[in-house]
């Protein structure tokens, strides 16, 4: 807008400084601040009248906003990444990446990266992470696996996923059996997010409480990164703006929100719990030792994740089903998972707490969603050592 282009912070949001003080409290809190970075233009952008060649232009001498069939985005105007001036324009968005981390960013979700040139993100994260090697990209693209795919091999760090509209048993299970072994492993690490901004899925709409617990813990437990829409997702915001649509009534992509953060119905206490459960558990920090397991329910998901070491084991027993209690025979390939076959080991419940001690590969478990969708166990030799969560709020 006419306050600056993409280093200045508008005014209604405050001034440098209490950024700086942003980045800094968070910093105390364990926390990164993450920027969105849009690489697009309004049209009283600064860059419109000092830099017009950066803009494809149309014959009547009107800078060329951004269409998307029949959709016409008359106040979007994009950036032309092979114009005639494309070194200055690239050289531009660099030092816009630059600025941001010398104020304390290095996580940047990108916006849209796939409808750019690849050449130019290809550059740019190169010129960026050869400075600051600790600097994260996520591509924040809905579109073919194969595109998505290609990010991840020109740097992107991670990037959004499919997870949002896998929601059937074999449609989780098959997919992240995909992103989890070669050869997208390789190049492509996951981000998983039950819902964004633009995104209310009807699983959501639909699935009450236990629909918001069930899609916090897949994600958590599945990838090892993931991510929430925050206030919306804690305070299961559910009414979408009609029916059949994914966008939110009351979006704050188009007004304020004022937030009730201390509502008691808050599932912060729950998404604290899962948290902690992932910063001491190892297995839950990568994605390479997913593992899913036969268990005789066809609304019952059942899944161990492992560390590098095989010394930490991770189970989780998710139920698909939102309404009804299930109960489910899981089949453990204990020699696999590094537990006894012959002897005890224990099954830590890092939701509910309380320690259980089990003998054999088939375990009977039940689940009723009007408690919690699901089960986090940590399984151990019954000598081994417990690393917990703590019961949720």
């Amino acid at each position: 807008g006419p306050e600056g282009g993409h280093t200045a912070i508008h005014p209604d949001l405050g001034t440098l400084a209490d950024f700086h003080d942003l980045v800094r409290e968070a910093g105390l809190r364990g926390m990164d601040v993450a920027l969105d970075i849009a690489f697009q233009a309004s049209p009283d952008h600064p860059a419109v009248q000092e830099h017009r060649t950066w803009f494809r232009q149309r014959p009547d001498g009107t800078v060329q906003y951004a269409e998307n069939p029949p959709k016409k985005y008359q106040d979007i105007y994009p950036f032309d990444f092979e114009s005639e001036d494309w070194p200055g324009l690239w050289r531009h968005l660099c030092e816009v990446i630059e600025y941001w981390i010398e104020q304390g960013v290095t996580i940047f979700r990108v916006d849209n990266p796939h409808t750019k040139a690849f050449p130019f993100w290809e550059w740019l994260i190169g010129e960026i992470k050869r400075d600051h090697p600790e600097a994260i990209f996520l591509a924040e693209a809905f579109t073919r696996p194969k595109v998505m795919y290609r990010l991840g091999k020109i740097g992107f760090s991670q990037s959004y996923t499919y997870f949002t509209w896998r929601n059937t048993k074999w449609e989780l299970q098959s997919y992240f059996e995909e992103l989890t072994r070669p050869p997208v492993a390789d190049f492509f690490r996951p981000n998983a997010w039950p819902n964004t901004p633009d995104i209310l899925h009807e699983t959501l709409q639909h699935g009450g409480r236990a629909a918001f617990q069930a899609r916090l813990i897949l994600a958590a437990t599945l990838s090892a990164n993931y991510g929430i829409y925050g206030p919306a997702f804690e305070l299961q915001e559910a009414t979408p703006r009609e029916p059949g649509s994914e966008e939110y009534l009351d979006s704050e992509k188009y007004q304020l929100q004022h937030w009730e953060l201390a509502d008691e119905r808050s599932l912060a206490p729950l998404i604290a719990v899962v948290n902690r459960i992932r910063h001491r558990h190892p297995a839950l920090q990568w994605n390479e030792r997913l593992d899913f397991h036969p268990i005789d329910d066809d609304q019952l998901l059942a899944y161990t994740k492992r560390s590098a070491d095989n010394r930490d084991c991770v189970l989780t027993i998710v139920s698909l089903d939102f309404r009804n209690p299930r109960s489910g025979t899981v089949e453990l390939p204990l020699g696999w998972l590094g537990l006894p076959a012959d002897a005890p080991y224990e099954a830590e419940d890092l939701l509910a707490g309380g320690v259980e001690t089990w003998r054999g590969p088939r375990q009977r478990l039940s689940i009723d969603p009007a408690v919690m969708p699901a089960r986090i166990l940590h399984l151990r030799p019954a000598d081994g050592d417990a690393a917990g969560g703590g019961a949720p709020g």
